[in-house]
């Protein structure tokens, strides 16, 4: 079976949105494509799929209300402006899909909701709920309360998480451009669409510009998103949103736009959410002999590989592991705090109690809480 036909097979699929499709210009919402993208969905879920749909906009058009012409600078305006707008996103989602006989609801969520473990599975039971009712989840970062510190970056990460906490098959991610391109298709004529690719061939970092804020177009925070999806087994398809009924015709397995696919094995669901965790605590740095037995050996962190530690953490909290260049090798929760911790790196084991009054683990992380990157 070739991999447009598992897309064809695949029944549980998140379909993200982004802002530049949804608007016109950056201001108010094009009713006529939410109108066409709506029908798409409805004509998956009548057709027994499991819909999710991750959608942006609600800033856009709360400047529309408020008269604005230009996007805000202020995170409070930008905030004021998602509070008036996102009941307007709801309600224009809620009248297209009511056509259909489908009910809609609002699910808000920041990374706090993502990255405490019991607020997580919250979210992934109130979801697989909600479409085990025949309702369509319309998910969005709670833009009114989120700051700089724990925003999830863009809506395509947002999508890859939501993948990740359902389980899903496919993310499919609707974009301004046609597909991933192997050089920027604005500046080279040249440009050839990619059919298909791993999402973890390193070659897409490049082609996808990793040099400026937001890549060519967005697509680094694609790539991006499509590793994460990979996590859980999904496979990402990033194609354009113009074209007419594309949602129907990829889901038909019609080769449009690009496949990014997960080549590897899932990861368990306590894994998914590590890996899903964006919001980190401290670093350590590990020398390669710690490297070599995370990643070859599949074992334990354990305090005498670490080098060096930086920030401030507490018992349990998220914490990256990196080279001695600067490479995040993995992830994982920690067993000692950052005070506890300074004290006992580049020790072995059996010193730990001496070290610092008392031993509750030998390892500083152990393999069951860490996920390589």
């Amino acid at each position: 079976m070739n991999r447009r036909q598992q897309i064809k097979q695949s029944r549980r699929w998140v379909v993200k949105i982004g802002s530049a499709l949804l608007t016109g210009n950056g201001v108010g919402l094009d009713r006529e494509a939410m109108s066409a993208w709506v029908r798409e969905i409805a004509a998956l879920s009548k057709r027994g799929y499991e819909v999710v749909l991750v959608s942006s906009g609600a800033v856009a058009a709360g400047m529309t209300r408020l008269g604005w012409k230009v996007r805000p600078k202020s995170i409070h305006e930008q905030q004021a402006a998602a509070a008036v707008g996102q009941s307007s996103l709801i309600q224009a989602y809620e009248q297209e899909f009511s056509r259909y006989n489908l009910k809609t609801a609002q699910v808000l969520l920041d990374h706090d909701d993502l990255s405490h473990r019991q607020r997580y599975l919250n979210a992934r039971s109130t979801i697989k709920t909600l479409t085990s009712l025949n309702v369509i989840p319309i998910v969005n970062e709670n833009d009114t309360v989120v700051t700089d510190e724990i925003r999830f970056g863009d809506n395509d990460t947002l999508g890859a998480l939501v993948a990740n906490l359902i389980e899903a098959d496919t993310l499919c991610i609707l974009t301004d451009q046609k597909g991933m391109f192997d050089c920027d298709p604005r500046t080279n004529a040249l440009a050839k669409i990619i059919p298909e690719r791993s999402a973890i061939d390193p070659e897409l970092d490049h082609m996808a510009g990793a040099g400026g804020a937001l890549g060519r177009g967005g697509m680094i925070s694609k790539v991006r998103a499509a590793r994460l999806a990979a996590r859980s087994g999904a496979n990402t398809l990033i194609v354009g949103g113009k074209i007419y009924d594309v949602i129907s015709r990829v889901a038909e397995g019609e080769s449009l736009g690009t496949l990014l696919y997960a080549n590897q094995q899932p990861l368990a669901a306590r894994k998914r959410w590590l890996a899903g965790n964006l919001q980190s605590r401290g670093v350590v740095v590990l020398d390669s002999g710690a490297v070599n037995v995370l990643r070859e050996k599949g074992k334990s962190l354990l305090p005498v590989g670490v080098t060096s530690i930086s920030g401030y953490f507490t018992r349990g909290e998220m914490i990256v592991c990196r080279d001695v260049h600067g490479r995040e090798i993995a992830r994982g929760l920690v067993n000692y705090n950052s005070d506890d911790a300074r004290k006992i790196i580049g020790k072995p084991s059996d010193e730990i109690e001496k070290l610092i009054g008392y031993k509750d683990f030998d390892e500083l992380i152990h393999r069951d809480n860490l996920v390589l990157s």
